[in-house]
């Protein structure tokens, strides 16, 4: 992959367009790539990164979308990256815009368009571009097949971030097993690790659930059985958990069945018993009901003997009601009539008191008579009641054309007294006008200076604070250095005591017949002894662990050192020399200028409302005056017109009311007086006809009494009974012929009374007797059943429980399998040696073959002196497949990456950096990488080190390909000739290439 040409509009810091020719870049094979931070070095890589997969690396992944914008930018320039390259022989360009919110085309705000991406490749024979693609997927897809990397490993490959590879070479085989895994993606091995302990967890379980069913059920078994069967003491997962089991179980079923034959034989005993004594409880059931039977008809015969005179008086009576029954009707109908009479006459003088007395003594015709008069009086009344309603409504109309003239008259005052002040409120409202846009104006131009100038107290006051931390930084990066040596030379020390007294070691293996590990010889004369002060290997691992720490924090203190000099470099260029406390007071004047001015600008916007409202007030004004005055005119013309219709209305009304004080009460009273007469008269007609029926009625009467044997109606009205009394004498009589019958049918009865002869029945005893029989049968039948369910239950349990053994035999044969399966691949099992993960295993082959690939470039750069080896060897408990080792030529050992000096971990970083990239590379299918970038802080290394950095990435131009240095170190600009420049601006950062 070589890259060709970028260019970068409206990106991170860069506000407008910005190229890079990477061609011209390449041409000398190393180029630098600086400027002061902050400016944009790193947002240069990350538009490569974003024109390949649409988004950028690492940590910075967050600024996504419109957050790529530039600050910088115009509204209406939109970002864009476009990148030619040439990868896997084709030449193509990408160009992705980002969602951006542009201003409307039409009105005001803001609208959102949505990310677009081409892909086009360029077609020598016909010397033109074609597009391929405008989908995001497709080009992604095509992009990732054609590098062979994911994001993250094109970050690691092509962006080398040598930081972390010496990180790399000092940490333990967790750390670089994440980083390896990231890199190769193992992570399908680690999936079949959790795969297999997921499996081995789940089999284990479903193993302990089919043990706990056992248990289950042989718990049930022991509870139904109870002392027929004992159950030895069983856990899940116990080998003969299921053979224990169902043996115990076949012992409780045969002896269940021996139970249930006992209990069926008592049963039947129990069942003969109960049948005997239940015949003879209903023998003297029998007897007692027939001579109680017997007793009772006696006693109810005299009864009826002590009743026999009511009886008869029942009789009579009902027969007198009958005869009654024929006057009835008769004397409904004069009930009837007599109270309709009663009825009318009340009604009649009711109605004759609401009288006048001139009709109050008149008959129902002289009535009649007085109320047709009353009516055609009022008939004659219509005419003057819609006159006399006519001057009611003139009457409200003058009465509101008197409320419009008072109002138009409070109008035309209002309007006149604030058209008098129109000319002084317009100038007022004129001069604030004036006043506030010139504060607005100067509000504009304070802005412009007040941001730059709380830039600059913000960097003076970060610049005072970096200053006190520098010298702090620098005396811990001196001590740490000054304790990284003492702890080296510590561990040195101890190290050669320990070879000094190796033998003292070695013989207290030694044993008597045994050969010795050094000379081969059985017998040991003369083994050495340990002195005072003897340093074993414990001594000398703990001292090698402290030099180790201090060489961790040596590195972090350097590392924090040169981020103090890097921020301090950058807040004194922002700030400058002025002192913080001249740039705060600058900037509080400022502040204050621009509040002041602010708040005067903030009444613009309301006095050209208040204008515009007074405006809008003084054409109201003057509409109001003219329609006051038409309304004024027209209202003198229907005042006249009113007045002579009054006139004319009020003449009429006196000549119909009559001493009345109204027509409408006079046409009341003559209308409630015609109503009057006319029900009095109707009343009198009633009352005259009611008395007539009345008279009818009892003339009836008379008669039917005579006819049906009673000297008066009152004796026929006396005997007559109403439906409740005639039911409840009519059921007295029928009762006492029932009762009769039946005393005289039982009386008859010869069972009965051939067991009244007989001696009174013991039936007590016989109850007592099948009492007792029940109570034994009912014991004998439980006893019965619950043998039967023991047997019964005792059989579903042994065949559940037999058929669950036969079921979790082959689940606990798999589970043997996948738990081996499992401690072999997450290294647990005794089997596993090393103790070596399946994914460790993975990453150590790939790990060796880095190291390979590194040793190729770091014999160069040290001159020979430096392999890097893989090694898998274990470090006390832990487990072993990702340790790495360095090999000095000079001295013949071999040692831990970690004891490498500040320059030697450069050269072993930057070629493990460079190997991994090649391993990466081949992994991803071959793919050159022509082009690539370091980032490093070069800042930390004295002249000699950088000399022999330049000289090494020089090196690496061999095989036509290009490297790129991000730095700010101020001699790689001296030394590195071809550059590609980033400057800082407060309108945008700018790239300026040089020596090319």
């Amino acid at each position: 992959m070589r890259l060709h040409r970028l260019d970068i509009t409206a990106f991170g810091p860069f506000g407008g367009a910005r190229s890079v020719d990477f061609d011209a870049l390449s041409a000398a094979g190393l180029f630098l790539l600086h400027g002061p931070t902050g400016a944009g070095k790193t947002s240069v890589l990350d538009a490569v990164c974003y024109a390949l997969y649409g988004s950028v690396p690492g940590a910075r992944q967050s600024g996504q979308g419109m957050n790529l914008r530039s600050d910088h930018a115009e509204a209406r320039t939109r970002t864009e990256i476009r990148l030619e390259l040439t990868v896997a022989g084709r030449r193509l360009e990408i160009t992705r815009q980002p969602p951006w919110e542009r201003p409307k085309l039409r009105g005001k705000g803001l609208t959102v368009d949505k990310a677009q991406t081409w892909l086009r490749e360029y077609d020598a024979p016909a010397r033109a571009w074609k597009d391929l693609s405008r989908s995001h997927q497709e080009i992604g897809e095509e992009i990732t097949q054609l590098l062979g990397m994911s994001r993250e490993q094109f970050c690691q490959v092509v962006l080398l971030p040598q930081g972390d590879f010496a990180r790399f070479l000092r940490a333990d085989a967790e750390a670089r097993g994440r980083l390896l895994g990231r890199l190769f993606d193992t992570q399908r091995f680690a999936d079949v690790e959790k795969r297999l302990a997921e499996r081995r967890r789940a089999t284990e379980a479903r193993v302990r659930e089919g043990d706990a069913g056992l248990l289950a059920d042989a718990h049930r078994m022991q509870q139904a059985a109870g002392d027929a069967m004992e159950l030895p003491e069983l856990s899940p997962g116990d080998p003969g958990l299921a053979d224990a089991v169902l043996g115990a179980a076949a012992v409780a079923r045969s002896t269940a069945r021996e139970r249930l034959t006992v209990a069926r034989c008592r049963l039947t005993a129990a069942e003969s018993g109960h049948a005997a004594a239940l015949r003879t409880l209903d023998d003297a059931r029998e007897l007692a009901r027939l001579q109680s039977r017997f007793t009772e008809a006696r006693r109810r015969a005299e009864l009826l003997r002590e009743r026999a005179g009511a009886h008869d008086e029942a009789q009579e009576r009902m027969r007198r009601a009958r005869k009654a029954e024929n006057v009835a009707p008769a004397l409904d109908l004069r009930e009837s009539a007599e109270a309709e009479h009663r009825a009318a006459a009340a009604t009649e003088a009711r109605l004759r008191l609401a009288l006048p007395e001139e009709h109050a003594g008149a008959g129902p015709a002289g009535l009649a008579a007085a109320a047709r008069r009353a009516a055609e009086e009022l008939g004659g009344l219509e005419s003057a009641r819609r006159a006399e309603q006519r001057l009611t409504e003139l009457a409200g109309e003058r009465t509101g054309l008197d409320r419009q003239e008072r109002a138009d008259e409070e109008v035309l005052r209002e309007a006149d007294a604030w058209l008098a002040e129109w000319d002084t409120t317009r100038a007022a409202l004129q001069t604030r006008i004036d006043t506030a846009q010139e504060a607005a104006t100067r509000a504009e131009q304070l802005a412009v200076r007040r941001d730059p100038a709380h830039r600059r107290l913000l960097a003076a006051r970060t610049r005072d604070e970096l200053a006190a931390d520098l010298e702090q930084a620098r005396r811990r990066a001196h001590a740490a250095a000054q304790h990284t040596l003492d702890t080296r030379a510590h561990w040195l020390d101890l190290k050669e005591q320990r070879l000094t007294g190796i033998a003292a070691e070695l013989a207290a293996h030694l044993t008597d017949g045994e050969p010795c590990a050094v000379c081969g010889a059985t017998e040991h004369p003369a083994p050495a002894r340990k002195v005072a002060g003897h340093v074993d290997r414990e001594a000398e691992e703990r001292a090698l662990a402290a030099h180790q720490r201090a060489g961790e924090r040596q590195a972090e203190d350097e590392r924090r050192l040169g981020v103090v000099r890097e921020a301090l470099a950058a807040a004194t260029a922002e700030a400058g020399d002025t002192p913080t406390e001249r740039l705060a007071a600058e900037a509080d004047e400022l502040e204050r200028e621009y509040e002041r001015a602010r708040r005067a600008a903030t009444g613009l916007h309301t006095a050209h409302e208040e204008l515009r409202r007074a405006e809008q007030e003084r054409e109201r004004r003057q509409a109001d005056r003219q329609q006051a005055a038409v309304r004024t005119a027209s209202r003198l013309t229907r005042r006249e017109t009113l007045e002579r219709e009054q006139a004319a209305l009020q003449e009429e009304l006196t000549q119909a009311r009559g001493s009345a004080a109204s027509v409408a009460l006079r046409a009341s009273q003559l209308e409630r007086l015609a109503g009057q007469l006319t029900d009095a008269a109707d009343a009198a007609r009633t009352a005259e006809d009611t008395a007539q029926r009345l008279k009818d009625a009892d003339a009836r009467l008379a008669d039917a009494a005579y006819r049906a044997g009673f000297e008066t109606p009152q004796a026929a009205a006396a005997a007559l009974l109403d439906d409740a009394a005639h039911r409840e004498l009519q059921h007295r009589l029928d009762a006492w012929q029932s009762e009769e019958a039946a005393v005289r049918a039982m009386l008859a009865e010869a069972d009965a009374a051939a067991a009244a002869q007989r001696p009174p029945a013991d039936l007590a005893a016989a109850q007592h007797a099948a009492a007792a029989s029940e109570r034994r049968l009912r014991d004998a039948a439980s006893a019965c059943d619950a043998a039967d369910r023991c047997r019964t239950e005792l059989d579903r349990l042994s065949a559940r429980a037999t058929e669950g053994a036969r079921r979790l035999a082959p689940l606990r044969e798999e589970y043997d399998r996948v738990a081996r399966l499992a401690a072999l691949t997450a290294g647990t099992s005794a089997d596993n040696e090393r103790r070596m993960r399946l994914e460790s295993y993975v990453l150590a082959a790939r790990l060796e073959q880095v190291a390979a690939a590194a040793t190729v470039r770091l014999q160069r750069m040290s001159s020979g002196r430096y392999t890097l080896v893989h090694s898998d060897d274990r470090t006390g408990r832990g487990r072993s497949g990702l340790g790495l080792h360095v090999v000095d030529a000079w001295t013949g050992r071999e040692r831990d990456t970690a004891s490498l000096s500040g320059g030697e971990t450069f050269f072993a970083s930057l070629a493990l950096a460079l190997g991994l990239a090649d391993v990466v590379t081949d992994e991803a299918g071959g793919v050159r990488l022509d082009t690539l970038f370091i980032d490093e802080g070069f800042g930390s290394l004295d002249d000699q080190t950088l000399d022999e950095v330049l000289d090494v990435l020089d090196s690496l131009r061999e095989r036509d390909r290009s490297v790129g240095i991000v730095s700010h170190v101020p001699d790689l600009r001296r030394r590195v000739h071809a550059q590609l420049e980033v400057v800082k601006d407060r309108s945008g950062s700018s790239l300026r290439q040089r020596g090319v």
